[in-house]
């Protein structure tokens, strides 16, 4: 098994000779989840963290072979174990759609965790409990595994984009001092001027429908949210209804 998966799944390590060991994987990637979560990624670096541990930087690779691994080793423990799911009313949409509403808490809660490189499949013992819950939601329905992960794949690639653009929106207004619905409201009302309704009839008529004057929702970003969700779910229904009558 590779060193890597087997400190991903803390699998116990071979014994060694000699003086034992100063800290554990854990200490190490909690050091770097809270470096994370004050300065964002560019701030997490085995320098930083052997300074927060009290350590050197070369003694940090007796716990994580490389920077890579590191990534890989804090996004499984920031995700975090998957909630339980309901079971009761509503089925696998309502699992599916408390699913997502879990992930993008967490995502809120790590705002780095969206940006960070994917290097592969699902492979920590968190992440395989997220997948687990999602395929458990559709467990009872007729579709197809290769569906089913093509499910999980659109669901936490939604999830995780829509987290991304408001982490990156956010920080884009920063200096601005408007939130989001003041910025869509002057977004609306430049590009009315600006857009030829002969070469852009249909862009030309959005912006002078009135979209952007309207007062904004109580949450505009959970409202985004919802719309794209609810598009996801409904096309998962229909590929269902499709498997069952096939």
């Amino acid at each position: 098994m590779p060193v890597g998966l087997a400190r991903l799944w803390r699998l116990p390590a071979e014994s060694r000779l000699g003086r034992p060991a100063a800290l554990d994987v854990d200490q190490v990637v909690q050091a770097a989840v809270a470096l994370a979560d004050r300065d964002g990624l560019p701030g997490v670096t085995l320098g930083k963290i052997a300074k927060e541990l009290g350590v050197t930087s070369m003694s940090l690779y007796r716990y994580v072979g490389s920077k890579e691994e590191l990534l890989v080793l804090m996004g499984d423990a920031a995700t975090g174990p998957a909630p339980q799911l309901p079971t009761g009313p509503g089925g696998w949409r309502a699992a599916l759609h408390a699913w997502a509403y879990a992930l993008r808490a967490v995502h809120a809660r790590h705002a780095w965790l969206p940006h960070l490189p994917i290097s592969g499949p699902p492979s920590g013992p968190n992440a395989i409990s997220w997948m687990d819950a999602c395929l458990t939601a559709l467990r009872d329905t007729a579709l197809d595994w290769g569906a089913k992960v093509g499910i999980l794949t659109l669901l936490s690639g939604y999830v995780r984009n829509s987290s991304q653009l408001r982490v990156d929106m956010a920080e884009g207004r920063r200096d601005s001092g408007l939130d989001q619905p003041q910025v869509e409201q002057e977004y609306g009302r430049a590009l009315a001027g600006l857009v030829d309704a002969e070469r852009f009839p249909e862009v030309a008529a959005l912006f002078t429908s009135g979209l952007f004057e309207q007062p904004p929702a109580d949450d505009p970003d959970q409202a985004d949210f919802d719309v794209g969700l609810d598009l996801i779910l409904d096309g998962v229904a229909a590929a269902i209804s499709a498997a069952a009558r096939a």
